[in-house]
């Protein structure tokens, strides 16, 4: 097979990179230098969820409504405690990811996005970046990439049969953060005065979710090298499983960038382009990023919850008025998509496209 040196690259691992000591290779060195310096924060809210989806209405209910709407507006991230999902299931699909990033290259390539022929198949499966050109900068991570829902709509040939409990632990964590993802998308409409059906209605039922399991190696220069590059997230929202141990995600926030802090057990839980486009930018999108690490490797797991990509979004309409003009133009959701992924490749922010 031929292949340019940008192909040949891609298709080397990071984890194999990694493992045989070599020095990040020049397209994995950023142009922009970043540090692995970043403010230590504990003001990164932390939202109880069970007292927000709690049936009574209490004051400390109304305080912690108005805490999320805050958050959502400030900082675009939180950390959500109370959402019912069991710590056993949480530790078992971190160390269930571990155990197929640690498997035999082999075994892994068997779910590789790249096709024999040595074209990319599609988003879904095990590899790293797609190199569009020679100024493409990679990103230090290997990942393996899933659509979880609508559950009919599942690639099974993508889903690692090894570790043996691999699917339906995926499965079973999938399905309860799914519930989890439309519970916090109802409070967020309610918290600014909406209906609590009226953002997921812009989502459709047939919204996708998507799982990116994330694995950042130990890299000799974390000084120079990315483990995600800097970027919003171009979805609905975010919903993150940190690893338990070893930080690497970081928000920017007036003018710096803050690590967010592990809380056992807390899922991340950020606020992408399309959901700042429904709510006319009463939420922000933040910039976040993941750096690496000179001594440990650090895993993750991100699940992308997007509107409808048949689906027209816009900003809701209650969210306009003389006081409140629309800020950004109703779009099909699979323009915006395209769009955001053009210009995520080259680093740029794409919601500027759909403002009025």
């Amino acid at each position: 097979m031929n292949t340019t040196n940008n192909e040949a690259t891609q298709l080397k691992r990071v984890q194999e990179v990694a493992l045989n000591g070599e020095e990040p290779p020049l397209n994995y060195l950023s142009k922009d230098k970043p540090t692995t310096e970043a403010s230590s924060s504990s003001s990164i809210p932390i939202i109880d969820l069970h007292l927000l989806l709690s049936s009574t209405s209490t004051k400390e209910k109304e305080d912690e409504i108005d805490k999320l709407r805050s958050s959502l507006a400030s900082w675009g991230f939180f950390q959500a405690v109370g959402h019912g999902i069991p710590s056993i299931l949480l530790d078992k699909i971190l160390s269930t990811m571990k155990e197929f990033f640690h498997l035999p290259m082999e075994e892994k390539q068997k779910y590789s996005r790249v096709g024999e022929d040595g074209t990319m198949e599609g988003l879904e499966g095990y590899g790293n970046d797609t190199v569009k050109s020679e100024q493409h900068i990679l990103d230090w991570c290997d990942r393996l990439y899933l659509l979880v829902k609508p559950q009919e709509r599942r690639t099974l040939k993508m889903w690692p049969e090894s570790p043996k409990h691999f699917r339906e632990t995926l499965h079973e964590y999938s399905v309860k953060a799914s519930l989890v993802a439309d519970n916090i998308i109802k409070v967020m409409a309610q918290s600014v005065g909406l209906e609590e059906n009226s953002f997921l209605s812009q989502f459709g039922k047939s919204a996708p979710m998507y799982a990116r399991m994330n694995y950042y190696p130990p890299c000799s220069r974390p000084d120079l090298v990315d483990g995600i590059k800097p970027h919003t997230d171009g979805g609905g929202i975010t919903i993150l499983l940190q690893d338990k141990e070893v930080e690497g995600l970081q928000v920017f926030k007036d003018g710096e960038w803050i690590k967010v802090p592990i809380v056992p057990h807390a899922l991340v839980v950020n606020i992408a382009d399309q959901m700042e486009i429904m709510s006319n930018g009463m939420f922000m999108s933040p910039m976040h990023r993941a750096v690496t690490n000179s001594e440990k490797a650090r895993i993750s797991l991100a699940l992308f919850y997007v509107p409808d990509l048949n689906n027209e979004i816009g900003p809701a309409v209650g969210l306009i008025d003389d006081t409140r003009p629309r800020l950004f133009r109703n779009i099909k959701g699979k323009d915006y998509v395209e769009f955001f992924t053009k210009n995520f490749l080259q680093g740029k922010r794409a919601i500027d496209w759909a403002r009025v």
